[in-house]
């Protein structure tokens, strides 16, 4: 026999229904055959242990084993009473649930997940006995609706079958997380089942028995009727209009007292139960009643047999009384026939119509007033643009000679004092012009012919230019003129926001006395905010609404030299032409604000650098076309210092012959735009036409957006008036440098 020990088999699985006296005699069986089998593998068979060795290796291994199954047995022991704890409390809570589900009022049930029944109590579907005695746990869901189905207990609606009933039930339980529905009962009892699905799948059913709300309800329903009947007949007796009821068979059931008073029909012929043709046939034979239309018409309708659409007509007996009249069916079939006496409306319609006849005519005389004075005021503006345009021209013309003269003579003075005199003159001339350019920009823009060309504009260079022409405008009042440049372009036309900027940093810097003017631009989103602070006196909030007023000015000492009133009104218009929003802010003795959102835009090409204005440019000739001889003698004592010899005439047919004479090709134009016997272009034209294209230059004060247009079309710039001798000398430069071949 082998000496090596032999392991005990596992222990046999718990088994709960064994008692635990049970369990610990099958653990010492278990024990003894251990040491039964220990004793028969330690017989000697050779040289090796002794058996009183073997024996105490034996007994310690049992003991091992045995307090190890002591210990399981311990643990099984105490697993046994937990399970018989909660098997106790179990069968408690399941007889709690039982008792509670018994004490419900209503009738209970629980199916489960699989729409089989769990458990009810008695009171569920206790009216139907035949039913009660089929419920059995397991009882699918479908059974159960298929056995109320064929209760005969059940009352089924009208045109109903058990199956049509049951298809129904199912359905709406299928389809439907909560159902309630009402069940019919013999005995006119009712019965209300509502099914509840649960967050796990099963369905609680409740049945509640209704049959007293039911009957007091319809108590109360017929309560109600019998009362809405009384209102009915009491409503009928206190409204205008006359009313006939009528049932499916042509029968009178209602009427009132005021139909019989309407229709002079004797109160004896309304009786319950009067036949429509006949009360028909004597309203019909009264001769003082006329309808408006046929009166077959209405019997007609009456004896439709399909549906009758609503039937209006009218009654009258003379002007004494007009009846209007609206027939209408009932969805039994039934119809009502209504009359209201709108005599008193007929009269105020007929007055209501001459009045309105004569209220048309006044209307009318009105409107021709009013159309003569807007026409009035029309030709009066139209005339007012006209007279300024003209004016302005008039005007500009001696300014621009003025200006020519004092630029011609400023160089060859040699005592300073001449020089300051001839630079104040220039000054005051500057002004002048400025007033005429801002009456010219207000009638323009009030006109709306404001041409508006947006294009991209840069702001650095915008307020370059202000830096420059404003520098020693503040410089010499002692302000602190600062320009915040920036990297961004907008897009904006050009001319009118440099106009709009210039004149809000002359605002800025002629009332302000001390301290400084800031120029800079804030970004907003997709926009630009352009800023103009100040320092100065301020606005107060009653006066900021009348600082854009034109010729309105806040410090009534200003000279007319330092400006009319006319910036800000020219500001606000251009703002609005150019749909820019304005905005101010001020506070009295501490400063203002301007502001002025103009959209950003991506930045315009650049262009190859400008090329700097020679001082001179000799051996020119230029031909000067001017009906005004004070400009035909100033221009050309200014553009000789540049080298630049003029031919003036008056016109085209007199430039025309000088040139043949002389038979000269000029090197430029200067050609007015305004001349005796023509205008400027078709000047231009004749000369070109005989001599080909020449550089050329039209000089105007005309503003319109047409002509602008026209002189673009045409490939001509325009010089405005009054002539400033900078421009002129780039055009005379520009030539210059094309003759030579440098472009």
């Amino acid at each position: 026999m082998s000496d090596r020990l032999i392991r005990p088999p596992d222990p046999p699985a718990h088994r709960p229904e064994d008692r635990p006296e049970d369990q610990t005699e099958r653990v010492h069986r278990i024990a003894r055959l251990l040491t039964a089998r220990r004793a028969d593998a330690s017989a000697p068979e050779g040289p090796g242990p002794s058996l009183t060795d073997r024996a105490v290796l034996l007994a310690d291994e049992v003991r091992a084993r045995t307090d190890e199954l002591e210990h399981a047995l311990d643990l099984l022991n105490e697993s046994n009473a937990r399970l018989a704890a909660a098997n106790r409390a179990t069968e408690a809570a399941r007889a709690d649930l039982a008792n509670a589900i018994e004490t419900l009022q209503e009738g209970f049930a629980l199916f489960d997940e699989a729409d089989h029944l769990v458990l009810c109590n008695s009171r569920f579907v206790m009216q139907m006995p035949d039913v009660r005695e089929q419920l059995r746990p397991g009882l699918g869901f479908q059974a159960y609706v298929e056995a109320v189905s064929r209760s005969r207990f059940l009352t089924l609606p009208d045109g109903d079958t058990a199956a049509d009933w049951a298809d129904r039930r199912i359905a709406r339980h299928r389809d439907n997380l909560h159902t309630v529905i009402n069940i019919s009962l013999l005995g006119h009892r009712w019965i209300q089942v509502s099914d509840h699905r649960t967050q796990d799948g099963k369905t609680v059913i409740l049945q509640t028995d209704i049959t007293d709300i039911m009957r007091s309800e319809r108590r109360e329903r017929s309560r109600m009727l019998d009362d809405q009947a009384r209102m009915v007949r009491a409503t009928l007796e206190h409204i205008n209009q006359g009313v006939c009821i009528f049932d499916p068979e042509k029968r009178l059931v209602g009427w009132n007292r005021k139909v019989g008073a309407m229709l002079s029909i004797p109160v004896a012929q309304f009786r319950l139960g009067a036949d429509f043709d006949r009360l028909f046939g004597q309203l019909a034979a009264d001769p003082a009643l006329q309808f408006d239309t046929d009166p077959e018409a209405l019997l007609t309708w009456v004896h439709r047999t399909d549906r009758r659409p609503p039937l209006q007509f009218g009654l009258a007996r003379g002007e004494a009384l007009v009846l209007e009249a609206l027939a209408e069916e009932m969805p039994d079939r039934g119809f009502v026939i209504s009359f209201s006496d709108v005599t008193a409306a007929r009269r105020a319609a007929g007055a209501l119509a001459e009045a309105k006849t004569h209220l048309e005519q006044r209307v009318l005389e009105r409107t021709l007033d009013l159309e003569d004075a807007l026409s009035v005021a029309e030709r009066a503006n139209a005339s007012k643009s006209r007279f300024v345009a003209a004016a302005s021209h008039d005007l500009l013309q001696p300014l621009s000679a003025a200006r020519l003269y004092v630029s011609s003579i400023v160089e060859d003075l040699a005592q300073p004092d001449h020089r300051e005199v001839l630079s104040r003159a220039e000054t005051a001339l500057e002004s002048v012009e400025g007033i005429l350019e801002a009456l010219l920009d207000i009638s323009t823009l009030d006109s709306g012919q404001a041409a508006i060309s947006p294009e991209p504009v840069g702001i650095r260079d915008l307020f370059a230019r202000l830096q420059t022409g404003f520098a020693p405008h503040a410089a010499l009042k002692g302000l602190d003129l600062r320009v915040m440049p920036r990297d961004l372009t907008v897009r904006t036309d050009p001319g009118y926001i440099r106009r709009i900027l210039q004149n809000l940093v002359s605002n800025a810097i002629r009332y302000t006395e001390t301290g400084r003017v800031l120029v800079g631009a804030r970004r907003q989103g997709a926009s630009l905010r352009l800023e103009v602070w100040d320092t100065g006196p301020g606005i107060a909030e009653e006066d900021q609404e009348a600082i854009f007023r034109e010729f309105h000015r806040l410090n009534a000492r200003a000279s007319a030299s330092e400006g009319m009133g006319l910036g800000l009104a020219i500001v606000e218009r251009a703002c609005a032409r150019l749909g820019h929003p304005l905005g101010l802010w001020s506070r009295p003795g501490r400063g203002s604000g301007f502001f002025v959102t103009v959209p950003l835009a991506e930045p315009a090409p650049v262009g190859p650098p400008a090329q700097p204005l020679p001082e001179a440019a000799p051996g020119l000739v230029a031909l000067l076309i001017e009906d005004d001889p004070e400009i035909r003698r100033a221009l050309p004592m200014l553009v000789r210092r540049w080298g630049v010899d003029v031919l003036d005439v008056a016109d085209a047919d007199e430039a025309l012959a000088l040139l043949a004479e002389i038979d000269l090709k000029p090197d430029a134009a200067l050609i007015d735009d305004r001349l005796g016997t023509g205008t400027g272009l078709e000047a231009l034209d004749r000369i070109e036409a005989r001599y080909g294209p020449i550089p050329a230059r039209i000089v105007s004060a005309n503003r319109s957006p047409d002509f602008a247009a026209a002189c673009r079309a045409r490939g001509v710039q325009i010089l405005p008036k009054p002539l400033s001798p900078e421009p002129l000398r780039a055009f005379f430069a520009d030539v210059s440098r094309r003759r030579n071949g440098q472009d």
